[in-house]
Protein backbone atom coordinates (compact mmCIF):
# COMPACT_ATOMS: atom_id res chain seq x y z
CA UNK A 1 0.00 0.00 0.00
CA UNK A 2 2.88 2.38 0.83
CA UNK A 3 4.50 1.71 -2.56
CA UNK A 4 1.25 2.42 -4.37
CA UNK A 5 0.74 5.65 -2.43
CA UNK A 6 4.34 6.72 -2.96
CA UNK A 7 4.14 6.01 -6.69
CA UNK A 8 0.90 7.96 -6.99
CA UNK A 9 2.36 10.86 -5.02
CA UNK A 10 5.44 10.90 -7.24
CA UNK A 11 3.28 11.10 -10.35
CA UNK A 12 1.34 14.01 -8.85
CA UNK A 13 4.60 15.84 -8.07
CA UNK A 14 5.91 15.20 -11.59
CA UNK A 15 2.68 16.57 -13.06
CA UNK A 16 2.95 19.66 -10.84
CA UNK A 17 6.57 20.17 -11.93
CA UNK A 18 5.58 19.88 -15.61
CA UNK A 19 2.81 22.45 -15.16
CA UNK A 20 5.23 24.84 -13.46
CA UNK A 21 7.85 24.44 -16.19
CA UNK A 22 5.21 25.12 -18.83
CA UNK A 23 4.18 28.31 -17.04
CA UNK A 24 7.83 29.40 -16.86
CA UNK A 25 9.18 28.27 -20.22
CA UNK A 26 6.33 28.54 -22.76
CA UNK A 27 6.18 32.37 -22.64
CA UNK A 28 9.97 32.61 -23.02
CA UNK A 29 10.22 30.10 -25.85
CA UNK A 30 7.22 31.61 -27.62
CA UNK A 31 8.83 35.05 -27.41
CA UNK A 32 12.14 33.78 -28.79
CA UNK A 33 10.50 32.20 -31.85
CA UNK A 34 8.22 35.18 -32.48
CA UNK A 35 10.98 37.28 -34.03
CA UNK A 36 12.52 36.54 -37.41
CA UNK A 37 16.35 36.29 -37.34
CA UNK A 38 16.67 39.09 -39.91
CA UNK A 39 14.50 41.37 -37.76
CA UNK A 40 16.49 40.49 -34.66
CA UNK A 41 19.89 41.22 -36.20
CA UNK A 42 18.65 44.59 -37.48
CA UNK A 43 18.59 45.46 -33.80
CA UNK A 44 22.37 45.90 -33.90
CA UNK A 45 22.04 48.57 -36.58
CA UNK A 46 19.74 50.70 -34.43
CA UNK A 47 21.88 53.40 -32.83
CA UNK A 48 19.35 54.03 -30.07
CA UNK A 49 19.43 50.37 -29.12
CA UNK A 50 23.24 50.22 -29.25
CA UNK A 51 23.50 53.29 -27.05
CA UNK A 52 20.99 51.78 -24.63
CA UNK A 53 22.96 48.51 -24.55
CA UNK A 54 26.19 50.30 -23.64
CA UNK A 55 24.44 52.34 -20.99
CA UNK A 56 22.61 49.36 -19.48
CA UNK A 57 25.58 47.01 -19.38
CA UNK A 58 27.97 49.73 -18.21
CA UNK A 59 25.75 50.94 -15.35
CA UNK A 60 25.11 47.36 -14.23
CA UNK A 61 28.88 46.75 -14.21
CA UNK A 62 29.50 49.85 -12.10
CA UNK A 63 26.81 48.66 -9.67
CA UNK A 64 28.59 45.29 -9.40
CA UNK A 65 31.94 46.99 -8.76
CA UNK A 66 30.35 48.96 -5.93
CA UNK A 67 28.90 45.66 -4.75
CA UNK A 68 32.35 44.07 -4.61
CA UNK A 69 33.50 46.87 -2.31
CA UNK A 70 30.46 46.71 -0.03
CA UNK A 71 28.45 43.51 -0.45
CA UNK A 72 31.35 41.05 -0.27
CA UNK A 73 32.59 42.44 3.09
CA UNK A 74 28.98 42.35 4.31
CA UNK A 75 28.73 38.71 3.28
CA UNK A 76 31.96 37.95 5.15
CA UNK A 77 30.67 39.56 8.34
CA UNK A 78 27.36 37.69 8.15
CA UNK A 79 29.13 34.37 7.57
CA UNK A 80 31.90 34.64 10.15
CA UNK A 81 30.63 36.69 13.08
CA UNK A 82 27.75 36.09 15.44
CA UNK A 83 26.79 39.56 16.66
CA UNK A 84 23.60 41.05 18.07
CA UNK A 85 21.17 41.92 15.32
CA UNK A 86 22.80 39.74 12.67
CA UNK A 87 19.51 38.09 11.66
CA UNK A 88 17.83 41.48 11.51
CA UNK A 89 20.65 42.81 9.35
CA UNK A 90 20.27 39.82 7.03
CA UNK A 91 16.56 40.56 6.75
CA UNK A 92 17.27 44.20 5.89
CA UNK A 93 19.72 43.15 3.18
CA UNK A 94 17.01 41.01 1.57
CA UNK A 95 14.32 43.68 1.86
CA UNK A 96 14.87 45.12 -1.66
CA UNK A 97 13.91 41.72 -3.09
CA UNK A 98 10.35 41.96 -1.78
CA UNK A 99 9.75 45.71 -1.94
CA UNK A 100 7.76 46.66 -5.07
CA UNK A 101 10.38 48.21 -7.27
CA UNK A 102 8.30 51.20 -8.20
CA UNK A 103 8.04 51.89 -4.46
CA UNK A 104 11.81 51.47 -4.26
CA UNK A 105 12.16 54.04 -7.04
CA UNK A 106 10.04 56.53 -5.10
CA UNK A 107 12.09 55.90 -1.95
CA UNK A 108 15.34 56.40 -3.86
CA UNK A 109 14.00 59.58 -5.47
CA UNK A 110 13.21 61.03 -2.04
CA UNK A 111 16.80 60.44 -0.93
CA UNK A 112 18.84 60.83 -4.13
CA UNK A 113 16.64 63.38 -5.89
CA UNK A 114 17.54 67.05 -6.12
CA UNK A 115 15.93 67.80 -2.75
CA UNK A 116 16.99 64.55 -1.05
CA UNK A 117 19.63 64.23 1.65
CA UNK A 118 22.15 62.40 -0.53
CA UNK A 119 21.09 64.27 -3.64
CA UNK A 120 21.96 67.64 -2.12
CA UNK A 121 25.19 66.33 -0.60
CA UNK A 122 26.49 64.82 -3.86
CA UNK A 123 25.39 67.89 -5.81
CA UNK A 124 28.08 69.81 -3.92
CA UNK A 125 30.73 67.75 -5.77
CA UNK A 126 28.91 67.86 -9.10
CA UNK A 127 27.16 64.45 -8.96
CA UNK A 128 23.43 64.33 -9.64
CA UNK A 129 21.20 61.28 -9.85
CA UNK A 130 17.88 62.38 -11.36
CA UNK A 131 17.87 61.44 -15.05
CA UNK A 132 21.58 60.69 -14.94
CA UNK A 133 23.62 57.46 -15.27
CA UNK A 134 24.47 57.78 -11.57
CA UNK A 135 20.77 57.40 -10.78
CA UNK A 136 20.59 54.30 -12.96
CA UNK A 137 23.52 52.79 -11.06
CA UNK A 138 21.87 53.52 -7.70
CA UNK A 139 18.58 51.97 -8.84
CA UNK A 140 20.33 48.85 -10.13
CA UNK A 141 22.47 48.58 -7.00
CA UNK A 142 19.51 48.84 -4.66
CA UNK A 143 17.49 46.02 -6.20
CA UNK A 144 20.33 43.65 -7.12
CA UNK A 145 22.87 43.81 -4.30
CA UNK A 146 21.14 41.11 -2.16
CA UNK A 147 22.24 38.53 -4.75
CA UNK A 148 25.91 39.32 -4.15
CA UNK A 149 25.59 39.60 -0.38
CA UNK A 150 23.85 36.23 -0.07
CA UNK A 151 26.18 34.48 -2.50
CA UNK A 152 29.22 35.86 -0.68
CA UNK A 153 27.82 34.84 2.70
CA UNK A 154 27.22 31.28 1.53
CA UNK A 155 30.64 31.13 -0.13
CA UNK A 156 32.50 32.29 2.97
CA UNK A 157 30.44 29.96 5.16
CA UNK A 158 31.52 27.00 3.02
CA UNK A 159 35.26 27.63 3.34
CA UNK A 160 37.33 24.95 5.08
CA UNK A 161 38.22 26.62 8.37
CA UNK A 162 40.91 24.05 9.14
CA UNK A 163 42.87 25.20 6.10
CA UNK A 164 42.63 28.76 7.31
CA UNK A 165 43.85 27.79 10.77
CA UNK A 166 46.70 25.82 9.25
CA UNK A 167 47.81 28.87 7.26
CA UNK A 168 47.83 30.97 10.41
CA UNK A 169 49.92 28.34 12.17
CA UNK A 170 52.36 28.48 9.23
CA UNK A 171 52.80 32.21 9.82
CA UNK A 172 50.30 33.82 7.43
CA UNK A 173 48.67 37.01 8.63
CA UNK A 174 44.96 37.62 8.23
CA UNK A 175 45.25 39.30 4.82
CA UNK A 176 47.53 36.58 3.47
CA UNK A 177 45.11 33.93 4.72
CA UNK A 178 42.22 35.76 3.04
CA UNK A 179 44.08 36.13 -0.26
CA UNK A 180 45.74 32.73 -0.59
CA UNK A 181 43.40 30.41 1.32
CA UNK A 182 39.91 31.88 1.74
CA UNK A 183 39.26 33.59 -1.60
CA UNK A 184 40.53 30.69 -3.77
CA UNK A 185 37.91 28.49 -2.09
CA UNK A 186 34.97 30.85 -2.49
CA UNK A 187 35.64 32.73 -5.73
CA UNK A 188 33.08 30.67 -7.64
CA UNK A 189 30.29 31.58 -5.26
CA UNK A 190 31.22 35.27 -5.24
CA UNK A 191 31.52 35.34 -9.03
CA UNK A 192 28.14 33.68 -9.47
CA UNK A 193 26.62 36.27 -7.14
CA UNK A 194 28.26 39.06 -9.15
CA UNK A 195 26.90 37.67 -12.41
CA UNK A 196 23.42 37.33 -10.95
CA UNK A 197 23.65 40.87 -9.58
CA UNK A 198 24.73 42.17 -12.98
CA UNK A 199 21.91 40.34 -14.77
CA UNK A 200 19.37 41.57 -12.22
CA UNK A 201 20.61 45.12 -12.68
CA UNK A 202 20.32 44.84 -16.46
CA UNK A 203 16.70 43.69 -16.12
CA UNK A 204 15.62 46.37 -13.63
CA UNK A 205 12.78 48.69 -14.63
CA UNK A 206 10.68 50.00 -11.75
CA UNK A 207 13.33 51.59 -9.54
CA UNK A 208 15.23 53.07 -12.48
CA UNK A 209 12.30 54.47 -14.45
CA UNK A 210 11.26 56.70 -11.53
CA UNK A 211 14.70 57.93 -10.53
CA UNK A 212 16.30 58.12 -13.99
CA UNK A 213 13.88 57.70 -16.90
CA UNK A 214 16.48 59.27 -19.16
CA UNK A 215 18.89 58.22 -20.54
CA UNK A 216 16.97 55.05 -21.33
CA UNK A 217 18.22 51.63 -20.31
CA UNK A 218 16.97 48.63 -22.28
CA UNK A 219 13.96 47.67 -20.09
CA UNK A 220 12.77 51.28 -20.27
CA UNK A 221 13.32 51.23 -24.03
CA UNK A 222 11.16 48.09 -24.30
CA UNK A 223 8.38 49.82 -22.38
CA UNK A 224 8.64 52.99 -24.45
CA UNK A 225 8.56 51.14 -27.77
CA UNK A 226 5.65 49.00 -26.63
CA UNK A 227 3.71 52.07 -25.54
CA UNK A 228 4.51 54.07 -28.65
CA UNK A 229 4.66 51.52 -31.46
CA UNK A 230 3.11 48.31 -30.17
CA UNK A 231 4.28 44.78 -29.59
CA UNK A 232 6.30 44.25 -32.82
CA UNK A 233 8.56 47.19 -31.99
CA UNK A 234 9.26 45.89 -28.49
CA UNK A 235 9.85 42.23 -29.38
CA UNK A 236 13.44 42.35 -30.75
CA UNK A 237 14.78 44.14 -27.67
CA UNK A 238 12.81 41.76 -25.46
CA UNK A 239 14.36 38.75 -27.19
CA UNK A 240 17.82 40.23 -26.71
CA UNK A 241 17.26 40.66 -22.97
CA UNK A 242 15.99 37.09 -22.66
CA UNK A 243 19.08 35.79 -24.48
CA UNK A 244 21.36 37.77 -22.17
CA UNK A 245 19.63 36.24 -19.16
CA UNK A 246 20.02 32.77 -20.68
CA UNK A 247 23.75 33.32 -21.24
CA UNK A 248 24.21 34.42 -17.63
CA UNK A 249 22.32 31.34 -16.43
CA UNK A 250 24.55 29.07 -18.51
CA UNK A 251 27.70 30.77 -17.23
CA UNK A 252 26.64 30.26 -13.63
CA UNK A 253 25.35 26.70 -13.93
CA UNK A 254 27.77 25.23 -16.46
CA UNK A 255 31.07 27.06 -16.09
CA UNK A 256 31.11 28.21 -12.47
CA UNK A 257 29.39 25.17 -11.00
CA UNK A 258 30.00 22.29 -13.41
CA UNK A 259 28.36 18.99 -12.59
CA UNK A 260 30.72 16.69 -10.73
CA UNK A 261 31.52 13.40 -12.34
CA UNK A 262 30.23 10.44 -10.40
Amino acid sequence: MRKINQSFLTKIFILAAIILMMILMVPLINTLVSVEPATFFKLFQDQQVLSSMRLTFGCALVAVLIGFLTAVPMGYLLARYNFPGRDFLQALVNLPVIIPHTAAGVALLLVFGRNGIFGQAFAQVGITFTDRPAGIVIGMLFVSVPFLVNASREAFAGVDREMELASRVDGANHWQMLRFVTLPQCWRGITSGALMMWARGVSEFGAVVILAYNPKIMPVLVFERFQGFGLPAALPVTVFLILVSLIIFLCVSVFLFPRKKS
